[in-house]
């Protein structure tokens, strides 16, 4: 069964390489069946692997499979090379199962779009490169997996390139994300000149031999490869790129958000546990940015107008939340998150989506209103993702997950109460950005009309998704409720189980009543706030410092000033001064004076015989008095 393993991301290549070469002579059907079956093929696949694997599992938990040498260097010679774990499992699970959701949805959703066939050509390379990055058996592998991504992310988010914002967005994420990217293949250099190999399981080994815990090398190491997964899971200070994503389609925003990309930095870091735990500086500092990312987010989610925009840093926040997990050694919490999270975004992203293309494309919440009762199959399954984003109690995913990873960073011996609370801050803020965009958006009287209804490619994979948004969390439950480590047993055959200082009952319990009572609050106050309209709370927003605080917050932070500012107006000065390109000064001056050799040469071609038989004459003199004098 292991040995249908290549076809998992082989078959979304065959379905890019068959729209690519092809698609222009397709028919719409023919080519939404390519990209849509080539995908869901795929997630059959994986699901029966991941079914065959736990019934039977192969020896020490891994299956390992070399396709062909890659390359053949001196000493380094990288494999195309397929690695199956508890850990790859779970990522192709996700990325196939809910890119084929997406890919379904989108059938509806770019229905009258000229681009169609292009749109899944790119999609299906965007689900290809993401399942090799989770299947590759060595770094470069990955990061070739890695790069695909990241070309994937341009050609969707400026896929509508006419409009001059877009291209500007596809850049910003292309240019942001590289910055990460360079510091990652320089981490990799420096692994393979210190350890003699990119393959990652003996990396893992040979650098637990040859390392000391908080030595140079593991800590630069870390620090370089922590760069590409910054860049790519949009955490501080790389964030900024992610808001602007949302230029894309919104089956972009979801594959993105929930899927592939922002996910890819997660899974560096839980595959490369054993590199980060040789530097616990390294690792302290990811859950310290996560904590810090996921707070900063909140706040800019909870004053933005767009639909998307809220869920773009809502996805930031999130990813905050598994950076603090993999930060503190929760490795398994933060999978675990991973994997709710990518059903209750790609949910929430489709249902806006449905919102968004009923309303006209209209994505501004304050300019929507009523969808509870015109659009009841998207409301209430938009209800479910929000529900499970805002972590609600014992009946979505989000809680369960969410829960763990501030149960362990309460226990751990790197977290503790203070970052405990950090993280029960956020969810607080989680709660009141999620149901402020409710209450905005599917609440109070119609303000857009209607102009269509979804279709039923869009309204299945709404369905599906509610559903697996509730059920998937009851994998994994509290000791205080049923006690089910269905996940973190599996997962841990492929990663190290918490240690943390031991369960307290009646401590575990005390801080769920807490973080459940923090994720409740937000849905009074935003109902207080945005459906009862309190006149003291318009005058308190009106004040000139509220007022410059919100307009902070939704520009984020400021981030893109300050970059602007450092980064770009200065090199935009620099090569306005250089605009004639200094270097070809260099060749320029070469080229002159070859022609100035030539000038001065041209003169001795006279034609006289005389004059080159003495030229010949003194230049034999020459040679004979310098070879005597020798």
């Amino acid at each position: 069964m292991f040995d249908l393993l290549w076809l998992v991301p082989a078959l979304p290549i065959l379905g890019f390489l068959t729209l690519v070469l092809a698609g222009s002579r397709l028919s719409r059907g023919i080519q939404s069946v390519v990209g849509v079956g080539s995908v869901g093929v795929a997630a059959a696949i994986s699901l029966v692997i991941a079914v065959y694997f736990i019934t039977n599992p192969p020896a020490d938990y891994h299956f390992n499979r070399t396709l062909w040498h890659w390359i053949t260097i001196g000493n380094f010679a990288p494999t195309f090379g397929l690695y199956l774990d508890a850990l790859s499992i779970c990522m192709i699970l996700v990325v196939t199962i809910v890119g084929f959701l997406i890919h379904l949805y989108s059938i509806g959703y770019m229905a009258d779009d000229e681009g169609f066939g292009r749109f899944f050509a790119y999609m299906n390379l965007f689900v290809a490169s993401m399942l090799i990055l989770a299947l590759a058996d060595n770094l470069l592998m990955l990061y070739l997996g890695w790069e695909g991504v990241g070309l994937c992310s341009f050609l969707l988010i400026g896929f509508w390139y006419k409009e001059p914002s877009n291209v500007r967005a596809a850049t910003k994420a292309f240019v942001m994300t590289r910055v990460g990217d360079t510091a990652m293949a320089i981490g990799l250099f420096v692994l393979f000149n210190t350890l003699g190999t990119l393959q990652i399981q003996e990396l893992a080994v040979r650098a637990t031999q040859h390392w000391a815990v908080g030595s140079t090398l593991p800590t630069l190491a870390a620090v370089l490869l922590l760069g590409g997964a910054l860049g790519k899971s949009a955490q501080l200070p790389l964030q900024t790129w992610l808001p602007d994503a949302m230029a894309g389609p919104t089956p972009v925003s979801a594959l993105i958000h929930a899927a592939t990309m922002v996910t890819a930095g997660v899974y560096l870091i839980a595959r490369m546990n054993a590199l980060f735990s040789l530097a616990p500086a390294v690792q302290f500092a990811i859950a310290i940015i996560g904590l810090t990312t996921l707070i900063l987010s909140g706040f800019s989610a909870l004053v933005q107008t767009d639909i998307k925009r809220v869920l773009a840093y809502s996805t930031i926040s999130q990813i905050g939340y598994m950076f603090l997990a993999l930060g503190v050694g929760a490795w398994s919490a933060a999978i675990f998150h991973f994997v709710t999270h990518a059903f209750f975004k790609a949910l929430l992203f489709l249902g806006a989506g449905s919102i968004i293309l009923a309303a006209g494309h209209q994505q501004d919440m304050f300019k929507l209103g009523g969808i509870r009762k015109q659009l009841p199959v998207t409301f209430w399954t938009f209800l479910i993702g929000a529900s499970s984003l805002a972590a609600l109690p014992l009946v979505t995913d989000g809680f369960y997950s969410k829960d763990l990873i501030l149960w362990d960073v309460w226990s751990s011996t790197t977290g503790g109460p203070w970052i405990w609370a950090g993280g029960v801050f956020g969810a607080f803020l989680t709660s009141l950005y999620t149901f402020r965009m409710v209450f905005i958006s599917c609440f109070g009287s119609p303000r857009t009309p209607l102009e269509r209804k979804p279709r039923i490619s869009i309204r299945i994979p709404l369905i599906t998704l509610a559903i697996l948004s509730i059920v998937v969390g009851f994998i994994e439950l509290p000791s205080n409720f049923g006690n089910i480590h269905l996940f973190s047993n599996f997962l841990n055959t492929a990663l190290p189980a918490f240690s943390g200082n031991g369960s307290n009952f009646n401590d575990e319990l005390v801080l769920e009543i807490v973080a459940s009572i923090v994720c409740i609050a937000g849905a009074p106050i935003c109902y207080l706030l945005y459906l009862r309209k309190s006149d003291y709370f318009e005058k308190f927003s009106e004040f000139p410092f509220v007022s410059g605080l919100r307009n902070f917050w939704r520009s984020g932070w400021g981030f893109d000033l300050v970059y602007n500012k450092l980064l770009i107006e200065p090199f935009i000065w620099i090569t306005t001064l250089n605009k004639a390109d200094f270097v070809d000064s260099f060749y320029r001056l070469v080229a002159l004076l070859v022609q100035l050799v030539h000038r001065v040469l041209s003169l001795t071609q006279t034609g006289k015989l005389r004059q080159y038989a003495c030229g010949i004459a003194i230049g034999a003199i020459l040679v004979v008095g310098l070879l005597t004098w020798l």
